[in-house]
C-alpha cells in the first residue's frame, strides 16, 4: 500500500482527527455523524467535478468534429484532502465543520483544463458560462494580470446543480484553465518553491518570474502562428 492509499479504518481516523478526535479514541455517535455528514459533501462534490468535466468532454468532442480542432487539451480533477481542507479553515480562524466548509470554501472541488492556445482558454470559457445552469461566481484572469511571481492561469468559480434521488443541490467547483506551457511553468514551480530554505530566495524567484515571462511570450507567438496557419478559427 502506497501513502496516498488508506483502508476503511486509516480513512476513519483521518476523519476523526479532522473532527477533533484524538488517536485510539472511541468514535462516539456525535461524531459518526459528523463523519458521515463529511463524507455525505465530499460525495457531493466529486458529483459535480464529474458533471463539469463531462460538460468539458462534450464540447471538446463538438468542436473536435465541428472544425476539427480540440480546444482542451486534458482535464484533471481533485478534491482536497480533509487535512487541507482543516488546514485552510484553520488559517481563515473558521470552525471545522461540514457548514463551514459549504459556505465559506469554494475551491474544495477543483478541476484543471489544458489547451493549447491561449485563445482556446477564452473559447472554453465562454462555452461554458453559456450553458444555462452553469452560474459565474467569480472569475480570476491571471492571463490577462498575472501575479506577481509570473504565474499565468484563468481562474473560475462556478455553482452547478447536482440533481440526486430525492433532491437537487448547488456546488460549487474551482475551475483552472490554462495553456501547456503555463501548466509547465506552474508545475515546475512548485516543485522549486515548495518548503524552499535557501539563502537564494530572491535570485530563484527572479529566475522564475523570467522563465514565466519567457514562456509567456512563447505562447503568444504559437498564437500568432496558428492564426496565420488558420485566420478563421478562433
Amino acid at each position: 500500500m502506497n501513502k496516498y492509499e488508506m483502508n476503511f479504518d486509516q480513512r476513519n481516523e483521518a476523519l476523526k482527527d479532522f473532527f477533533g478526535g484524538h488517536e485510539g479514541e472511541e468514535i462516539t455517535e456525535q461524531m459518526f455523524g459528523r463523519i458521515l455528514q463529511f463524507q455525505e459533501l465530499m460525495l457531493k462534490y466529486r458529483c459535480a467535478i464529474r458533471e463539469i468535466t463531462t460538460k468539458l468532454e462534450i464540447l471538446n468532442d463538438e468542436l473536435s468534429h465541428t472544425s476539427e480542432h480540440n480546444p482542451i487539451e486534458s482535464i484533471q480533477s481533485r478534491v482536497k484532502r480533509p487535512y487541507s481542507i482543516a488546514r485552510k479553515l484553520s488559517k481563515k480562524g473558521l470552525p471545522l465543520t461540514v457548514e463551514s466548509i459549504a459556505e465559506n470554501l469554494n475551491d474544495v472541488a477543483g478541476i484543471r483544463v489544458i489547451c493549447p492556445f491561449i485563445n482556446d482558454i477564452y473559447s472554453v470559457v465562454e462555452m461554458l458560462l453559456n450553458q444555462d445552469d452553469v452560474f459565474l461566481i467569480d472569475l480570476k484572469d491571471y492571463i490577462k494580470k498575472p501575479k506577481p511571481n509570473g504565474y499565468r492561469s484563468l481562474h473560475l468559480i462556478i455553482e452547478i446543480p447536482v440533481f440526486f434521488s430525492s433532491n437537487k443541490e448547488n456546488v460549487r467547483v474551482e475551475i483552472q484553465i490554462r495553456t501547456v506551457a503555463m501548466d509547465f511553468w506552474a508545475s515546475l514551480e512548485h516543485q522549486i518553491q515548495y518548503k524552499n530554505d535557501t539563502s537564494d530566495v530572491q535570485k530563484i524567484s527572479s529566475e522564475l518570474k523570467e522563465c514565466a515571462d519567457i514562456i509567456a511570450d512563447t505562447d503568444k507567438r504559437m498564437q500568432k502562428l496558428r492564426d496565420l496557419m488558420f485566420p478563421k478559427t478562433k
